[in-house]
Order: C-alpha cells, then sequence, then structure tokens
C-alpha cells in the first residue's frame, strides 16, 4: 500500500498574508490552497514553486454547512494527509458595536474562528487524516490583546482564535503543535481600503518603531513555526508587529 502525500492546508490562499505563506512555504511542502475565488487560486498556484504538487479547495467559510465533507472528499479523492493546518482566512468588518448585526457578527465568527476549530477537528479524525496532523498555526493579530474602536468583533473572533489555540497546544501535545501568530498594521488587501485615509496611515507609520510590515515577513514566521527548528515551541503567541505595542511614545 501506498504512502498518502503529505500535504501543508493553507486557509485564506487567495491573498494577503494566505498567499504569502503558501508561496513560501511551496518551495519545500505540498499545498492545499483554500480560498472562496478559483481565479484567485490559481494566480496563487502560478507563484508557487513548480517542483511540489498543489491542490485547491473552493469553499466559503462564511457558511460552515457541508465544509468537513468537503475537505474530506478532497483529501480523500488525492490520497492525501494534511501534517500541517494554517488559518490565515479573516473577514474583517469595522464597525460600532452598538449598529453591527446579527449576520455580521455570524458571518465574522465564522470565517475567523469557527471554520478553524472545524477544520482542526476534522484533521484530527482518524478516518479523514489518518492521525497525521503534528502542526496547527492560527493567524490572529494583535487586537486579540488589546482594545480599538471599531474593532469589537474582528478582537473578539481573534481572542476566541488564541484562546482555543492554548488549550489545544495542551490537549494535543506531544503529538501536535499549536502556535499563533499576531501581526499588527500590514499591507494587505484586507486593510487597503483603511490604509487609504492619509491621516491614519500616516499616524499608524509613526507609532510603528519599524513601520509597517509586510506579508513577506509574516510569511517567514511561519516558515520557521512549521520547520523541525521550533518543535520544542508550543502554545505561544508570536508578535510580528515592528515594535508597535511595545511603543508608549506620547
Amino acid at each position: 500500500m501506498e504512502e498518502p502525500v503529505r500535504f501543508t492546508l493553507v486557509t485564506g490562499a487567495s491573498s494577503g498574508i494566505g498567499r504569502a505563506i503558501a508561496v513560501r512555504l511551496s518551495a519545500e511542502r505540498n499545498v492545499i490552497l483554500h480560498g472562496r475565488d478559483a481565479a484567485k487560486l490559481a494566480e496563487t498556484g502560478a507563484l508557487c514553486s513548480p517542483g511540489t504538487r498543489r491542490l485547491v479547495w473552493t469553499c466559503d467559510l462564511g457558511s460552515l454547512d457541508g465544509l468537513e465533507a468537503s475537505l474530506a472528499d478532497l483529501m480523500r479523492t488525492n490520497d492525501a494527509v494534511v501534517d500541517v493546518f494554517i488559518h490565515s482566512a479573516g473577514a474583517l468588518t469595522l464597525l460600532p458595536f452598538r449598529i453591527m448585526t446579527r449576520a455580521q457578527m455570524t458571518e465574522t465568527m465564522n470565517v475567523n474562528f469557527l471554520s478553524a476549530a472545524l477544520i482542526t477537528q476534522a484533521l484530527l479524525k482518524k478516518a479523514n487524516n489518518r492521525k497525521q496532523l503534528r502542526n496547527i498555526i492560527f493567524i490572529s493579530s494583535t487586537v486579540s490583546n488589546f482594545g480599538a474602536k471599531a474593532f469589537s468583533l474582528y478582537s473578539a473572533s481573534k481572542g476566541a482564535l488564541d484562546s482555543l489555540m492554548r488549550c489545544l497546544a495542551v490537549e494535543l501535545a506531544p503529538d501536535v503543535r499549536v502556535n499563533s501568530i499576531l501581526p499588527g498594521g500590514l499591507r494587505t488587501p484586507m486593510t487597503d481600503k483603511m490604509l487609504a485615509d492619509a491621516d491614519l496611515a500616516g499616524r499608524m507609520e509613526k507609532d510603528y518603531p519599524l513601520g509597517l510590515g509586510t506579508v513577506d515577513q509574516i510569511a517567514g514566521l511561519a516558515s520557521f513555526l512549521v520547520s523541525d527548528e521550533s518543535r520544542w515551541i508550543t502554545g505561544q503567541q508570536f508578535v510580528i508587529d515592528g515594535g508597535r505595542t511595545i511603543n508608549i511614545t506620547a
């Protein structure tokens, strides 16, 4: 019986941080590219290393119905197992809390938190993944630990993700390592609209001692966390924010 093919699953791989991570890791790993937009996933695939395999999983994480069945079918059809899961899919809704709708709350929590939990659960089932999961990385945010106007829903979803990370790191040890990456201000498709405000962008640049970050810097940290060099690291929040959260300059 042939050994199944090992893959790294990256959600949100159609753009931004997820795309950068998938492209970086494809140099030495087979990758499953997840997203909602097949055309954008094809663009990501074209940027990946030609020396490794790629699968595409098109699935809307805003609606969780059929999520596990869809992933399990993809893996079964391609004789694939997932040894690394990186959840980078994210939804950002910036609104005062008093005017948020239930639908907005549900979609944000589904994409940012519940889908990560359900995918992890699916990958832990022997029938789906043959006990091959070894490493989980959740892409969180520095707002998980701090407060900001209009960020209540996004912050809550990332806080839930980090709480899940800590509990899973204990529950799944020593077989599976679980960590979070907490980026600060980055220029990504998700933040383009926000940073289009010149005054806001200028203030943020001043608040970050090393300036705003890039998605490649997040991908570099992810590459380290999936490597054997980090084999004694689990349950940690890795803040990568150019010094923003330690800057108390008035």
